[in-house]
């Protein structure tokens, strides 16, 4: 690429430690884990492990590390595919990356978004294609190229996956009869097929079905990016409030059921059960790191940079979760991380 002048951009974001609740695309696995330890000595237990069987799907990948979840840090590359049934895009991308590591020991949950557009190298079956958006990986080879990718990209290894799509939201909360949400102000949407203008709701507290909570959660007509975020921190607290006290079993198995048929995993039931088992052994807590990043345009398209410090800094807390690096002055109680800022890539508009 030719360097061309670089245009400062107001959309750097600050890169800070911090306790959070889990982000949106968390939503599957959290519920998979809540319901499989809710029903770990009740009669949904065949249930589950059917819905989560029938999700089961292997990687062909050769240097894949095997750990003990029940007393082993445990990591998992969620993602989440902006897709249906109903809209059949056929070659959807994954719009939503999260990489966790969870430290049954510590109870300790180390969590990172990966940007959607990061520009980065495209790795598939150990070969490097041209670099892209990062969503893109999951074009070229499904589960296994975004892995790969993902790996690279944080140089840290991914011990399962867990892939999702949009029915499964709509659906986990359909089957729990709602949600309560307070609605922040009025506003119109488009619905889960694409279609605009479909889904109206109106200011103040209210009962949100599956579709409803979803226009809540994507919108962002009413706010900004950092208001939209704490938005989904609200639904996902209010779906987890509704899970644990739901108390019917017929609607524990709908959600099961919906969990199974929009989930592609390669973590087997018992070693789901293992993980919800850990929780039970005390509250887990959150720790969640952003990236600093700047976009940049190439060939008309905006693409995201984030700086090789940040992603440095992000990748040695989350080596150190697993073991694999030491812990050094980064790692101080009180620490914050500052960018320095520095760009690789220009806009060559």
């Amino acid at each position: 690429m030719k360097n061309k002048k670089y245009v400062p951009l107001n959309t750097s974001r600050s890169s800070r430690n911090k306790k959070s609740k889990v982000a949106l695309w968390l939503l599957v696995p959290l519920m998979v884990i809540i319901l499989v330890a809710a029903v770990y000595f009740a009669k949904l237990y065949a249930t589950a492990q059917k819905a989560i069987d029938s999700s089961y799907h292997t990687l062909q990948r050769e240097n894949a590390i095997k750990v003990n979840p029940l007393d082993e840090t445990t990591s998992i590359l969620l993602m989440g595919i902006d897709d249906t049934k109903g809209r059949d895009l056929g070659s959807a991308r994954a719009d939503s990356l999260i990489y966790l590591t969870i430290d049954p020991n510590k109870h300790i949950v180390n969590m990172v978004s990966i940007p959607r557009d990061t520009y980065t190298d495209i790795i598939y079956q150990e070969q490097t294609y041209e670099k892209d958006k990062i969503n893109s990986a999951y074009t070229k080879g499904e589960e296994q190229a975004t892995i790969e990718s993902v790996e690279n990209l944080l140089n840290v290894p991914i011990h399962y996956y867990v892939t999702f799509n949009f029915d499964a939201f709509l659906e986990i909360i359909d089957a729990l009869g709602g949600i309560e949400v307070d609605v922040p102000i009025s506003f119109s949407e488009q619905n889960a097929e694409g279609k605009l203008d479909q889904i109206h709701l109106e200011k103040g507290l209210q009962t949100l079905n599956g579709e409803e909570a979803l226009a809540l959660a994507r919108t962002r007509k009413i706010d900004n990016d950092v208001k939209r975020g704490e938005r989904q921190q609200l639904l996902i607290q209010a779906i987890t409030d509704k899970a644990l006290k739901v108390g019917s079993i017929t609607k524990y198995s709908d959600a099961i059921t919906a969990v199974g048929n929009n989930m592609r995993t390669d973590i087997r039931f018992n070693d789901m059960l293992g993980i919800a088992q850990t929780g039970l052994d005390g509250k887990y807590e959150f720790e969640s790191y952003v990236f600093d990043w700047t976009d940049f345009n190439l060939n008309g398209a905006s693409m995201v940079e984030v700086y090789s410090d940040s992603l440095d800094f992000v990748s040695h807390r989350l080596r150190v979760s697993i073991g694999l690096d030491s812990p050094d002055e980064r790692d101080e109680p009180g620490y914050e991380f500052q960018t320095n800022g520095l760009s690789n890539y220009y806009s060559n508009n």
